[in-house]
């Protein structure tokens, strides 16, 4: 049998179900950002450093030395790994406030992120590759 809810748990109750602009958005924490503008800036922030965060822990290899025991490099990769699903998530959460704004920001992160992990990919080929020429071998790719 189901139970009528009551005025104040229906108004708890509800969501937002479709994109929308504007700075009333509750991301991640119950209260947070409270409408305030510079609050709102700063969640934007946050989610763009999490999708960034996200990016960049995908695209680099945890950082094994070798000759590390197998126990200790899988418990630094999972826990690499455990991190960043935990922010993956967090940005999950967040476009789920259907804010356009917060979505443009997890976007934004996620663009900059995997920017910065390929531009530091290029980057050391093209300086590998100077210094191969530089000792007269012939590089090609």
């Amino acid at each position: 049998m189901d139970m009528p809810m009551s005025n104040s748990s229906m108004n708890s109750m509800n969501m937002q179900m479709s994109f929308y602009w504007g700075k009333d958005v509750t991301v991640l924490f119950s209260g947070w950002p409270e409408s305030k503008s510079g609050m709102y800036v700063v969640a934007l922030f946050f989610v763009l450093f999490l999708g960034a965060a996200v990016e960049i822990l995908t695209m680099l290899p945890a950082a094994v030395k070798p000759g590390t025991k197998p126990v200790i490099g899988a418990f630094i990769q999972t826990s690499v790994h455990a991190v960043r699903m935990c922010f993956a998530y967090m940005v999950m959460l967040s476009i789920m406030s259907y804010n356009v704004g917060i979505f443009i920001a997890a976007i934004a992160g996620h663009g900059l992120g995997f920017f910065v992990v390929k531009f530091r990919g290029l980057a050391g080929e093209t300086g590998q590759q100077e210094e191969l020429s530089r000792n007269g071998i012939a590089y090609k790719i």
